[in-house]
């Protein structure tokens, strides 16, 4: 059978990063269960265990990536003794010789499950941060570049005062900024699950050692230290508390809205002509419709969106029905959605820096919806104007009031276009600020703060929270081709 004859999911053959799928790989995971072996057979030879001889040890440290062969291995000891830690300690122990008495002691199948768990919850956070700070870098040079291009405002979709290209931005920049505070402290608040026993009791350990509590503490502590953990959980059951992959998937979750919010205003700008993500010239819109440029990356966004937040069921559920010190029934689930998550959340990031490294505008066609709706949005400004030639406001109010529905009628009746200007200049009545028309419908006048809010907001606070990864932004071109 060939490898087409199988499914695979998307998410790692067509999707995710490389640097992602190998977190997840198998490879990945069978190797840290035998560095966790490893670092359990330091720490409790350092702390006093004196049956683990240097060389066992050795010989793990020049063993701890498994081959192939070994994973072939493994799966066939498996499909005997029907527990997979188990089989691993087998095939392990038959090439290192020397270690095969020490592997996995005093240790369960959580130490080294659980434990791999939390390491690459932190090493895919560790690949998705630093993208995410790449976005927002990019979203913020778009947003200084276009911080004073005036664009028509939408409020439940419908026109509504001016803002500015970029002033639009910030409102995405915001929320990602969120995420990725959010980000850092689901990233930080991990620990490990350390060596704690079958039931958290760490019974096993405290006979490892005679009873010598202080021991088993100094184990606990230094394992973590050896796995390049800041702190260990002070208490769990057979694992550690399911309700961490709340905390960990929440964020993630979280970035899907935001995505998904992001995506979805720059598909609707893409229908009304003013704003689109990168489209290559040698890019296919429609089988059918060549003339389309359909926003396939900012769909794709959308769709993985979704996904993404209907993970954070998967955890919250698991989480609400493990019973006492464990139970198996979230072993499974989790196999499919913590890596799914990741995944996910790696191939948005990556299409939302090819977006915003590529966002086109056509201000042309920003200033003609502009112009079509301004003249309503000047009334105010013209009424103001009259009053300060003399004139009175309750009669200049009926006028325009007069003027504008006229106007209306046109553009919603017949199709035309919004007249109303050439209505005030050819009513006599308005005669004394013909000449101020002009100022009066500046676009610019109409933006409020919006150019002076991005520049503050890009230049103090997104500068303030990108200052920590300045090691990680990467100014060179992003390839469309994702």
């Amino acid at each position: 059978m060939s490898e087409y004859d199988k499914y695979s999911t998307p998410l790692s053959s067509r999707y995710a990063s490389a640097e992602m799928s190998q977190i997840f790989s198998l490879r990945n995971r069978f190797s840290t269960w035998r560095k966790l072996w490893l670092n359990l057979a330091i720490a409790e030879k350092e702390v006093g265990l004196d049956v683990i001889t240097d060389e066992a040890i050795e010989q793990m440290k020049k063993h701890l990536e498994i081959t192939d062969e070994e994973i072939e291995a493994a799966s066939k000891e498996e499909a005997i003794v029907r527990h997979d830690v188990m089989a691993h300690v087998h095939v392990f122990g038959k090439t290192c010789p020397e270690a095969a008495p020490i592997i996995h002691l005093g240790a369960t199948s959580c130490y080294v499950t659980d434990n791999a768990d939390l390491i690459f919850l932190r090493d895919a956070y560790d690949v998705i941060i630093p993208k995410l700070v790449n976005v927002i870098d990019r979203l913020s040079k778009f947003a200084l570049e276009y911080k004073d291009l005036p664009v028509l405002g939408w409020t439940h979709f419908q026109p509504a005062q001016l803002t500015t290209v970029g002033k639009r931005a910030t409102l995405w920049i915001q929320e990602l900024l969120w995420d990725l505070r959010n980000f850092v402290r689901a990233r930080n608040d991990l620990g490990l699950r350390g060596v704690k026993g079958t039931t958290g009791t760490q019974g096993s350990f405290l006979s490892l050692f005679h009873g010598d509590h202080d021991k088993v503490e100094a184990l606990d502590k230094r394992v973590v230290e050896l796995l390049g953990f800041e702190h260990v959980y002070p208490v769990t059951g057979q694992t550690y508390s399911r309700k961490i992959d709340i905390d960990v998937l929440s964020p993630l979750a979280s970035l899907g809205a935001t995505a998904h919010k992001f995506a979805t205003d720059i598909r609707l700008l893409a229908n009304l002509k003013e704003v689109e993500e990168p489209f290559e010239k040698s890019q296919i819109g429609s089988s059918a419709m060549a003339y389309k440029r359909n926003p396939m990356r900012c769909e794709r966004v959308c769709s993985l969106s979704r996904h993404l937040g209907g993970l954070l069921s998967d955890a919250i559920q698991t989480a609400s029905v493990q019973w006492f010190e464990r139970t198996l029934d979230d072993s499974a689930i989790r196999r499919i959605s913590i890596p799914s998550a990741f995944l996910t959340a790696d191939i948005l990031l990556s299409t939302l820096l090819n977006i915003t490294s590529g966002l086109v505008v056509y201000p042309k066609v920003i200033e003609r919806r502009i112009a079509s709706e301004l003249p309503f949005m000047a009334t105010e400004n013209i009424i103001m104007a009259m009053v300060e030639k003399g004139g009175s406001r309750q009669d200049c109010h009926e006028e325009i009031r007069v003027l504008s529905h006229q106007a209306s009628a046109v553009v919603k009746q017949e199709g035309g276009d919004n007249d109303l200007i050439e209505r005030v200049k050819n009513t006599e009545y308005f005669r004394p600020i013909w000449n101020d028309l002009d100022k009066l419908l500046d676009p610019s006048t109409f933006v409020g703060r919006a150019p002076q809010q991005t520049e503050k907001f890009v230049n103090n606070d997104v500068a303030k929270a990108l200052e920590p990864f300045k090691e990680h932004i990467h100014r060179e071109n992003v390839s469309l081709s994702v």
